[in-house]
């Protein structure tokens, strides 16, 4: 049976915003909830299939293969709908991809009474949760980006504190509000009739553990802050939105797992001699204006010395030079882009009484030749206007 069209399902058209296509699914969502409709399997086809094309639809990469090509363009990509080619498999399935959307229609932590499926970001790993990550920024000059370099970065994050190791005290017990759990369970209403909102417990924070005696250093948080300096490894031919990642230097875990990572985000600078496009280089140079007529070397700055171009004779402002292989290497490869130099004429200021001498010979050797070709500049301009 062919698949219907995703819009379509959910009652929305093609250029709809991301804010119509998520109200559209929330209103089927709830709509066909198997709680609202025990034992429905024509409700529950239409329930896995709105969720099936809500997450295509609230995927910009998804939504853009979609609008393509069609469902030929999901199969086999590494898109699809929710978990491969045939949608989702579950109830618990849709509530842990999209627990964030549950959660705004008033349904917690667990998702739907009867599900015992976790939120997104929330599913047990069969391991202690990480620490969390932390976020930085490093700005580089385009000889840093070209060379690769190592930047020394300024963070804030929490260790284990070293007086009570991670314990928070002494006199550790379970905690009575949740049972050691870390999280409470309390009854609600929704849309849904009775559902169940497990939250972390306010009492111990989670840990499941209740402190008699807390230490003095960490006031029972198990964590100290601190201030430290790391230095950060900067591949050659990074640019501005890379995103380079140190694992095990985030924040320390509360419950003993791995710390997180600290996400460096790449900015690149300004520079006032190279325009980058990619891995090619673009920049502007001044030439004599006797060069451009004779011909001649002339010398060029790039990111790894000075190279010298040929200026072949009768060559003309504005026009561009390759210089292979001076570029920007590629992230990670040796290979390197190209530099383009386009060509300025220099005209002189001031000049010497021979400069000038020489200057006003060559005008009067010229002058037939430049006449004529004004001349003919002029009638064909006359010619134009016949």
């Amino acid at each position: 049976m062919a698949k219907r069209d995703y819009y379509e399902i959910l009652g929305v058209s093609k250029n709809a915003s991301a804010d119509d296509i998520k109200r559209a699914y929330k209103k089927l969502a709830i709509k066909y909830h198997p709680d609202k409709n025990p034992g429905d399997k024509e409700a529950e086809a239409k329930f896995k299939e709105a969720a099936e094309a809500y997450d295509v639809l609230s995927d910009s990469q998804k939504k853009a293969q979609y609008d393509r090509f069609g469902h030929e363009g999901l199969s086999g990509s590494g898109f699809g709908g929710g978990f491969g080619s045939g949608g989702f498999s579950s109830y618990e399935d849709i509530v842990s991809h999209f627990g964030d959307i549950f959660a705004d229609m008033g349904i917690g932590g667990f998702g739907f009474s009867g599900f015992g499926g976790t939120t997104r970001g929330s599913r047990s790993r069969g391991g202690p949760a990480p620490g969390e990550d932390l976020q930085g920024g490093i700005a580089l000059t385009l000889k840093e980006i070209a060379n690769g370099t190592v930047k020394k970065i300024h963070i804030r994050r929490q260790k284990i504190c070293p007086d009570c190791n991670g314990k928070g005290g002494s006199g550790v017990k379970t905690c009575p509000s949740c049972s050691g759990s870390g999280k409470v369970r309390r009854r609600m209403s929704s849309f849904f009739g009775e559902v169940v909102n497990v939250t972390v417990c306010p009492d111990c924070g989670g840990s499941g553990e209740a402190i008699s005696n807390k230490c003095k250093t960490c006031s029972g948080q198990k964590r100290v802050k601190t201030e430290e300096t790391i230095d950060v490894k900067i591949p050659a031919g990074v640019a501005s939105g890379d995103i380079i990642t140190l694992r095990g230097e985030g924040n320390a875990s509360l419950y003993g797992g791995s710390p997180g990572s600290l996400i460096v985000h790449i900015e690149e600078k300004s520079n006032e001699f190279f325009v980058r496009d990619r891995q090619n280089l673009f920049c502007k140079v001044l030439v004599p204006a006797y060069r451009l007529a004779l011909g001649g070397e002339q010398r060029v700055p790039t990111l790894y010395g000075e190279e010298k171009i040929k200026i072949s004779p009768g060559s003309q402002p504005g026009m561009q030079i390759r210089v292979r292989g001076q570029g920007l290497p590629s992230y990670n490869s040796s290979n390197r882009g190209d530099l383009f130099v386009e060509i300025e004429a220099h005209i002189p200021e001031n000049l010497s009484s021979k400069e000038k001498a020489l200057y006003e010979e060559l005008s009067r050797l010229g002058s037939d030749r430049d006449e004529r070709r004004e001349s003919g500049l002029l009638d064909k301009i006359k010619e134009f206007f016949k």
